[in-house]
């Protein structure tokens, strides 16, 4: 269940191979919605800043607040659809949602996961936009130095943005890069490597390793 509009099969080609045998339910947060009710959405000066794409291949940021609500109804949705479990495809961090069948979460996949890889060791941060910056010391700061940076993953030439901002952190001495977003594909996932010669945690796999553990069952 992604926070934008479904299908994303530019982020299911990067999960199937991880996930398994499995069969896949789409449905999206925006699925239904036109341009006026999407724009209504936009973050204020104030507001934690999500990003995500359109199937139109258009990409819109929205506020945190505003698609909790809607992220609610898609799960509700999906478990019309009689799904075996729902994943939430943001490494945005969200309430627990009153389901009768696992709800897993993204952002708590992703994090429990690179926290068991990393540990204290320096970490860089890659997020999609310039307001997500304090987003990402603030989540993963606590026992380690972040080095945040930002690189779109659905603009321009995403894997030269990717792998130029990998280079940066690396020169500021992070030893791991996290590309905290779903939306960064396993080709930028590469091309950081390359360019930074350290690893590189791309959320997509990491979280589809983990929810294959329920969703493979």
């Amino acid at each position: 269940m992604t926070i934008g509009q479904s299908p994303r099969p530019d982020m299911t080609a990067d999960m199937r191979p991880v996930l398994g045998d499995v069969e896949l339910v789409e449905h999206g947060a925006l699925d239904g919605l036109d341009a006026g009710a999407v724009q209504a959405l936009a973050p204020s000066d104030t507001d934690e800043v999500l990003v995500t794409r359109l199937t139109d291949g258009s990409t819109v940021s929205v506020a945190h607040a505003a698609i909790v609500p809607l992220v609610q109804q898609a799960v509700a949705r999906a478990e019309d659809d009689h799904v075996a479990a729902t994943l939430v495809v943001c490494t945005g961090s969200f309430p627990e949602v009153p389901a009768r069948r696992p709800v897993l979460y993204a952002e708590r996949l992703l994090t429990a996961g690179v926290d068991g890889i990393v540990g204290s060791a320096p970490l860089a941060a890659l997020c999609p936009d310039d307001r997500q910056l304090t987003m990402m010391e603030r989540k993963w700061g606590g026992g380690r130095e972040v080095v945040p940076a930002a690189a779109s993953p659905y603009l321009g030439d995403p894997e030269t943005a990717v792998a130029r901002a990998a280079e940066k952190v690396r020169a500021r001495g992070a030893r791991f890069v996290v590309l905290d977003c779903m939306g960064y594909s396993s080709r930028m996932k590469d091309a950081a490597e390359s360019a930074a010669g350290i690893p590189v945690l791309l959320a997509r796999t990491l979280v589809a390793r983990l929810a294959g553990e329920v969703a493979g069952r």
